[in-house]
Formats: structure tokens, sequence, C-alpha cells
């Protein structure tokens, strides 16, 4: 058996290589691809940036609340202190156990935030979501797409511009927000 040389072997990869690349533009070339930015689609849609407003004000309230109860342990160590000085044992008893017990209420109070927030906040803006998955579902169908991505925090190295339809995606969606159609 014969061996080929190098530069030969060389040559017949690089051929096999561009023909690849040859039969892969040729097949997609007629294919329709795009892509959605998620960011720019999350902050221009109306129904997300209503859902995440909504969200925002939830936890700023919760956030007061936190705030309210870390005062009422900082209060309740404050006159802790002053009772120290001249307060009975059973002063400074009671004192103590205001202060265990606001604390645990802060506390507790910091948990169910954390555990609810999350769930609150995929409450409001999952319905968002799947209206938007279902639009570009429909748009791709109508417009004969084969495949729209949806790029998230750059995970698109590269694409031509051109393939961008944010906008048009955006645009639609608000105007079907602020007119829905009757069942």
């Amino acid at each position: 058996m014969k061996m080929l040389s190098k530069p030969r072997l060389t040559f017949g990869l690089i051929l096999l290589c561009l023909s690849a690349l040859l039969l892969f533009y040729f097949f997609f070339s007629s294919q329709k691809i795009s892509y959605v930015d998620s960011g720019k689609l999350m902050t221009g849609y109306k129904a997300m940036v209503e859902a995440r407003s909504a969200f925002e004000k939830k936890r700023q309230t919760w956030q007061s609340n936190v705030d309210s109860l870390t005062q009422e342990v900082q209060n309740a160590i404050s006159s802790y202190e002053k009772i120290l000085a001249a307060g009975t044992e059973n002063e400074k008893k009671l004192s103590r156990e205001l202060i265990t017990t606001r604390q645990k209420q802060l506390y507790d109070y910091q948990a169910a935030v954390a555990q609810n927030s999350d769930q609150e906040e995929q409450r409001l803006t999952q319905p968002v979501l799947s209206t938007i998955n279902a639009y570009l579902l429909r748009y791709g169908k109508k417009y004969g797409y084969k495949l729209i991505l949806v790029a998230t925090n750059g995970n698109i190295a590269y694409a031509d511009p051109s393939m961008d339809i944010t906008d048009i995606i955006v645009e639609n969606l608000n105007k079907e927000y602020s007119h829905p159609s009757k069942p």
C-alpha cells in the first residue's frame, strides 16, 4: 500500500473542508435563520416591563419591612444598653427577650422573603415569557423561518446584523399587547 505524501494529504484535507463548507453554505443559504436579543426583548416588551415593575414594587415593600424590623432590633438593643446601667434584673431579662424576639422576627421574615421572592418573580414573568415564546413560534411559521435563536448574554459570538429581528419582534409584541385580539 502506497503512503500519501504530506503535501497531498494536506491538500486533500483542505479540499475536503472546502467541500464541506460549500455544502453547508448551499444547504443553509436557502434557509431563513435569525436571532432575537433577549436583553433588548425583555427591556422593550411592555408586558415584561410591567411585570418587572410589579415585582420591583413588591421587592421594595419587602425591603422596607426588613428595614423596619432591623430598626426595631436596633432600638431594642439601644434600650437594653440603657437598662444595663440602671435597670433591674427583671427589666434586663425582658429587654433581652425583646431583642431575641425582634431578631427572630427579622430572620424569619428575611428567610420568607428569600424563599418567596424567586417564586413571585416567576409567577409574574412566566406568563409573559410564554406569550413571547408563542409569538416567536407563530412568527417563525408565518414567515418561513427554519430557526430563530434567542441570544442571551452574548452567547452568539457573531451574527450578521441583518439576522437580528429583535426590533420587529418587540414592535409586533407591543402592538398585540396594546391591542389584544378578541377571542
